[in-house]
């Protein structure tokens, strides 16, 4: 080997063990060198270089000790909370949250924006307005979570067939107001990683997460790893037939999903049935709906078809863990032992026996957590190097 290959070799080598122990402790920390050691197969004088050198970097820090086994007390280490902050945008259908947080991902402010329309200019001020009323220097970048199918590119460009959105230029938009580095993703993807780094599906190796909210989406997580298919859209859950031409979908189709889990359906159906539906807005209209004791018809059709969801997720992605979130999700909690029910009388046996059904654990606020994971995402694959 010529000594610049070898220079390059060593340098992708150094940079690879950085990102796997830097990742470790970021996910899993705090954790000492004998752990780090000991999970990744690392040697000792290896796992001591990196650490010293992320340490230099102002990228790690001590987190106390803990007895060992008859020697020293063991090191244990973590990611610098301090290091840099992140901003995390849920851009609903409702309202506009912006959100930072250290790298412990601990909150450290947060400016919320009712939406009177989903029109993209009035998206991109009040997301605007929240960086500047959050946001400091040292901001490692901005994620972005929003409804509809989030196409990556040079600049990332989302089409968004129930607001309306036809190939916005979003990111564009954004950064003729900001400076800060953007990543935008869908939705549902920034809650399902959230839930998948912190809450219901840590650990799980392959998961399902479906969010239920004015709209339905759902994010899966194979081997580890978010499956996006050819163009990000992997995930358009709501959007698949439940009815052969059944009841408007507000995508256009009939039958889909969203059309009879979703919040506004639930909403419809309950009025279609007599049901006394009072609120200035869905989340208090679905809570009436809930209180009501002459909705329990139509609750238990609302969990059926849930269950008929989940069985379809677990009949084509055989995942070990189902997660049910979203503010609506949230709410139709009481209804899990229905919907299990329902998901074993339509799913195959098998499967279904090898996947749990829960509730998500981090509440309605994990869409902009998750989205302040995709700028952390990107210094952790890179090891700690800023692009």
């Amino acid at each position: 080997m010529d000594v610049v290959s070898g220079r390059t070799t060593n340098r992708a080598l150094r940079r690879q063990n950085r990102a796997t122990l830097l990742s470790a402790l970021f996910l899993d920390g705090p954790l000492s060198r004998q752990d780090l050691t000991a999970r990744h197969g690392l040697s000792q004088a290896a796992v001591s270089n990196v650490v010293a050198d992320l340490m230099d970097d102002g990228l790690v820090v001590e987190a106390g000790a803990v007895e060992s086994d008859g020697g020293r007390p063991r090191i244990l280490l973590r990611v610098a909370p301090e290091f840099a902050s992140v901003v995390g945008v849920d851009v609903g259908e409702t309202r506009v949250r912006v959100e930072k947080f250290d790298l412990g991902m601990t909150p450290l402010a947060k400016a919320d924006y009712p939406l009177e329309d989903v029109d993209p200019a009035s998206v991109v001020r009040h997301v605007l307005d929240g960086l500047s009323e959050v946001a400091a220097e040292d901001v490692l970048g901005v994620g972005i979570g929003v409804s509809g199918l989030v196409e990556q590119g040079p600049e990332a460009v989302v089409h968004a067939q129930t607001l309306g959105w036809d190939a916005v230029p979003l990111e564009r938009m954004l950064r003729d107001g900001t400076d800060l580095p953007l990543h935008l993703d869908n939705g549902a993807k920034t809650w399902a990683q959230a839930e998948h780094w912190f809450g219901a599906g840590r650990g799980a190796r392959h998961a399902a997460f479906a969010l239920v909210g004015s709209g339905v989406g759902a994010a899966i997580v194979a081997d580890g790893q978010a499956y996006r298919g050819a163009s990000s859209s992997a995930g358009e859950w709501g959007h698949t037939t439940l009815v052969y031409n059944g009841r408007p979908c507000r995508c256009g189709a009939r039958g889909c999903l969203e059309a009879y889990i979703g919040a506004e359906s639930l909403i419809a159906r309950a009025a279609e049935a007599g049901i006394g539906v009072e609120g200035p807005d869905e989340e208090t209209q679905v809570a009436s709906v809930l209180a009501d004791p002459a909705a329990a018809d139509v609750l238990a059709e609302t969990a059926a078809y849930l269950g008929a969801g989940v069985a379809n997720l677990i009949n084509l992605f055989n995942p070990e863990r189902v997660v049910i979130g979203g503010w609506a999700g949230i709410a139709l909690g009481s209804l899990l032992p229905q919907v299990r029910a329902a998901a074993a009388a339509q799913a195959m046996r098998r499967p279904f026996t090898q996947a749990s059904i829960s509730l998500c654990e981090l509440g309605t606020d994990a869409v902009a957590l998750g989205a302040a994971t995709l700028p952390v995402a990107r210094l952790l694959a890179a090891g700690g190097t800023r692009d």
